[in-house]
């Protein structure tokens, strides 16, 4: 467990800073990726190059990100991460959104991983 939380605390991390290299360091190749609001999934990327390409257009949309992390909870082959996440928007968004707006969620994130390496992410809110 110790292992799950440094490899997630590393993502985490990079995500806080903008760090694409700090956050797949411990991705698969073959990482999937979902995201998921009000019980839809929104998104799926298959593999680092997507998820990369993303995370790069992802970087654009905010001046200040972070994630904390509020929980752990093991399973056999999943760690779910309670989070509290703060943006502000660097951009006005289609939805009404205006550059400088506050975002305030909590959500949480579940991480599957094998042999130090995060093989599927899917973050839901």
């Amino acid at each position: 467990m110790i292992e799950r939380e440094r490899v997630i605390k590393n993502y985490v991390e990079g995500y806080n800073t903008f760090d694409i290299n700090k956050m797949t360091a411990d991705f698969s190749d073959i990482i999937v990726f979902e995201n998921i609001q009000n019980g839809e999934v929104n998104m799926t990327l298959t593999g680092i190059d997507e998820f990369i390409e993303q995370a790069e257009k992802a970087k654009t949309y905010f001046s200040i990100r972070s994630q904390t992390i509020t929980a752990f909870h093991h399973f056999d082959s999943k760690t779910e991460v309670e989070i509290n996440y703060y943006a502000v928007l660097a951009t006005d968004f289609p939805n009404g959104m205006k550059k400088g707006d506050e975002l305030n969620l909590k959500g949480k994130s579940v991480f599957e991983i094998s042999e130090g390496k995060i093989l599927k992410l899917t973050d839901i809110s």
